[in-house]
Parts: C-alpha cells; sequence; structure tokens
C-alpha cells in the first residue's frame, strides 16, 4: 500500500513536471513569435507630436540706431600704393578727406617717410564717417635699410607719428638654374634677387672667376631666405646653402652660426670644412684678365720680359678689393705702376694693385683692412695704355701667379660644432636632392 502511493506519487508529480514545463516551453515560442512580428516599443510614427509656439520681440529699430549715433563710426580700408601716386590721391583712395592730417605728414619727419613708399607697397586708414584722419599706418624700408612700421594718430585736434621695427615673417625658398649667357641672366630667368645672386658670388669667389671661368651650361642650386609682411615680400636675406657645377666640378656651401665665432657664422663645405680662404681669386667682382702670369712683349717698351702679375680690364672707377686680410705696407705713386698699394698680409704674403685711379678714403700706410674691403678704383695710372688692374701676389717678395698659387684655408670644424653642423648640412642635402629632381623632371616634360 505504502509503496503503490508513493509510485502513484511519483508519477503523478512527474506528470505535473512535464505538463508545466511544456506549458513554459510553449508561452516562449508564442513570446519569441510574437516578437518577431510586432516590437515591443510603440511606432514612434504613432506618438503624439507636441509643438511649442513663443512669440519673440522684434527689436526697435529706433533704439539701435540711436545707440550707434551716440558713438563714433570708424571705417578701415587698405590700398597699394600706384605707380605716380602723390599723397593727394593715395589718401583720396583711403578715404580720407583731412588737410590737416595731409599737413602733418608732409612737415613730420617720421610720418614724411610715408610719402616714399614703392609702388606695390600697403597703406591702412581708419576714419571717421566724414573722412577725418583716426589712424594712417603703412610699412617703410626695405634693401638695406630697415623695415618699420611708421603710425599717424590722431591725438586730440592734432596728431602724433612713432615707428617700431616691423614684425616680419622669414620663409626659405629654393631655386635652380643654367647658365646661358651669364650668372644675373640665369638668376633673373628664375626670380632669384640681386642681392642673393651676389651672394653666390661671394661664396665662390675663391675658386670661380665669375667673369672668365662660367660655361654655358653650368648649373646652380640655391637655397636663401626671404622676409614677408602680410603677403608683401620685403627682402630677401642670407643664402642658407649653395651649389655650383662649374665646368663639371660641384662647389658647395653651407651657411652655419657659430656660437664661438665673433663673426656670427661662416660658410662651409658639407664635410665641415671652412670656405673661407686667406685671398681671394681676383681683387674685382666682375672683369676679365687681358694679361696672364707670363713672358709676353711690353706694351710700351716693345721688350720680351716675364709679366709678373696678372691684369684685369675692367672700367675706370671700378671698386678694387683687397683680397686677404692685413695692413696697408705702401700707398703711392711708383714708377711705371702709377697709383699703387702694398698690403702685408700674415706670414710672408703680400700683394700688389697698381695702375689705380684713386685710393679708397682712409686708405693709407699701416691701415689695417679686411678681405674684401675696397682700398681703391680702377684706373689707367703710370705705364698703362688703357684702363685696368695690375695685380701681384707675393711670398717673400717674390711674385707668384695669383691664379694657380695654393693658399691654405681657415680651420674646419670640430667636436660639438661639427655634430651640430652635420645636422644643418644634413637638411640642406636633402633641399638639393629635391631641387635636382624637380629640374629632372621639368626637363623630362620639356622633352
Amino acid at each position: 500500500m505504502g509503496l503503490r502511493s508513493t509510485g502513484k506519487l511519483l508519477l503523478g508529480t512527474s506528470r505535473k513536471t512535464r505538463i508545466v514545463s511544456g506549458t513554459a516551453l510553449f508561452l516562449a515560442v508564442c513570446a519569441f513569435g510574437a516578437a518577431g512580428v510586432a516590437p515591443m516599443a510603440p511606432d514612434a510614427s504613432d506618438l503624439p507630436v507636441k509643438s511649442i509656439t513663443q512669440e519673440l520681440a522684434l527689436p526697435e529699430l529706433k533704439s539701435q540706431i540711436a545707440a550707434l549715433e551716440e558713438h563714433d563710426q570708424v571705417y578701415v580700408r587698405e590700398e597699394k600704393v600706384r605707380p605716380g601716386d602723390t599723397l593727394a590721391t593715395l589718401l583720396n583712395r583711403l578715404g580720407v578727406d583731412d588737410n590737416a592730417a595731409a599737413d602733418f605728414i608732409k612737415h613730420d619727419q617720421t610720418a614724411h617717410a610715408i610719402l616714399n613708399l614703392r609702388a606695390g607697397k600697403r597703406v591702412q586708414a581708419k576714419t571717421s564717417d566724414d573722412g577725418e584722419l583716426k589712424m594712417l599706418s603703412a610699412t617703410v624700408g626695405g634693401g638695406r635699410d630697415e623695415i618699420k612700421n611708421v603710425v599717424v594718430e590722431r591725438i586730440g585736434d592734432g596728431f602724433k607719428s612713432s615707428e617700431m621695427p616691423a614684425v616680419l615673417e622669414r620663409r626659405v625658398e629654393m631655386r635652380t638654374g643654367e647658365i646661358r649667357s651669364s650668372l644675373f641672366a640665369a638668376t633673373d630667368l628664375v626670380q632669384i634677387p640681386d642681392s642673393v645672386a651676389l651672394q653666390i658670388v661671394d661664396m665662390f669667389s675663391t675658386d670661380i672667376d665669375f667673369a672668365s671661368d662660367l660655361r654655358r651650361g653650368d648649373r646652380f642650386n640655391v637655397v636663401y631666405e626671404t622676409f614677408w609682411q602680410n603677403g608683401d615680400f620685403v627682402r630677401s636675406g642670407r643664402v642658407l646653402a649653395s651649389e655650383f657645377i662649374n665646368a663639371g666640378k660641384s662647389y658647395q656651401a653651407v651657411w652655419f652660426d657659430e656660437p664661438s665665432s665673433s663673426g656670427g657664422g661662416s660658410y662651409y663645405s658639407f664635410d665641415g670644412k671652412s670656405l673661407k680662404k686667406a685671398f681671394l681669386k681676383s681683387p674685382l667682382e666682375f672683369s676679365r684678365i687681358s694679361s696672364g702670369f707670363a713672358m709676353r712683349v711690353h706694351p710700351i717698351s716693345g721688350n720680351w720680359k716675364q709679366h709678373k702679375g696678372v691684369d684685369f680690364a675692367a672700367p675706370s672707377g671700378t671698386p678694387i678689393r683687397a683680397s686677404g686680410n692685413g695692413v696697408i705696407d705702401f700707398a703711392g705713386v711708383q714708377g711705371g705702376y702709377g697709383n699703387v698699394i702694398v698690403i702685408k698680409h700674415w706670414s710672408n704674403y703680400s700683394t700688389a694693385y697698381a695702375h689705380m685711379s684713386r685710393f679708397a678714403g682712409g686708405i693709407r700706410k699701416g691701415t689695417k683692412v679686411n678681405q674684401g674691403d675696397v682700398i681703391g678704383y680702377v684706373g689707367s695710372t703710370g705705364w698703362s695704355t688703357g684702363p685696368h688692374l695690375h695685380y701681384e701676389f707675393r711670398v717673400n717678395n717674390q711674385p707668384r701667379d695669383p691664379m694657380s698659387v695654393d693658399v691654405p684655408n681657415a680651420q674646419p670644424l670640430a667636436g660639438l660644432e661639427l655634430l651640430r653642423f652635420r645636422s644643418v648640412a644634413s637638411d640642406m642635402v636633402h633641399r638639393f636632392a629635391l631641387l635636382r629632381a624637380d629640374d629632372k623632371a621639368i626637363k623630362l616634360a620639356a622633352k
């Protein structure tokens, strides 16, 4: 009885469990099926839309006009100086109708610089609604002159002028060119400023005579600074690096600022060797050799004799530069040399410059001169048949050919300065590579 009852109870429990489990499974399936047909949340399109309307008060125009009339209105205008502009025409375009302001600009020493602005320069003016000048500003200077901002301001019933150094934007530009006739023709073609071209001449003047050594097809790359203000070119700066390929030989130079140098810096080759030599190859920037260091028939005596120097043909008045640092040992008239200067350099070197038309100011015996200083001017004094410079290079007072004599360079970089230089040189090597690639692409496109 007990067992039979227990068995019925277990069977009943198991059956109930199966019924409950089956029912739960059926409800779950129904719920899942229903979820696939209808969303659990209400459809957004069935929700009621609420709108809020708010009325905004319109501004009162009269009160705004009255508020504006309580304050003086200032109008700002900018114009570029045009060729042939006068102060009156410039002020008229700027909307300035102020005779007192024009009179002040004409007579004030600082403000007067505005009258000398070149075409293309910008001028900005602030005026009242009736043309009364409140402020006028312009950037003046350029080239070798300091760049300044000149400002004219109205103070009460009068005016005040002031000037301050201009804040300029520095850019680094890269150009490449090819010699077809002359260096300046090539630099003009690729829009390189003349001041940069002159620096290229100075950089390589100890290795290249730009009057006689250039060949058609010679190439150059140059990296240099330019300075700008408000998007306008102001001036060019220093050449940072240059490469010149003359008759197949490459000459390279990189500017390096030296903290230990009182001069601030100088040019070096890419391996850190100084390019500054003790003597220039030519005392004249542009000339041609009319007679070399060799045996020749003297143009006046007619005798066959050794020419102990080099003659550079150039127009009368052409500046003559000291080829190296030294002290004036003689300055005066000396026989067939005419007006001649002799410079004593370090060690046993000396140089002579003959047939000058005149000496530069302050040149006399004992005067110290630096390489590149102007010491006199080309002439035809003494035994001369035409204007030229007779230049002698002497070692132990014996003439040597200045075109071939070997002179030492300054000391190369070393230590920490050499490490710093290598970083600068690496950047310039990369820039030169870009210039060569660009030049190659241009040539391929032209074919």
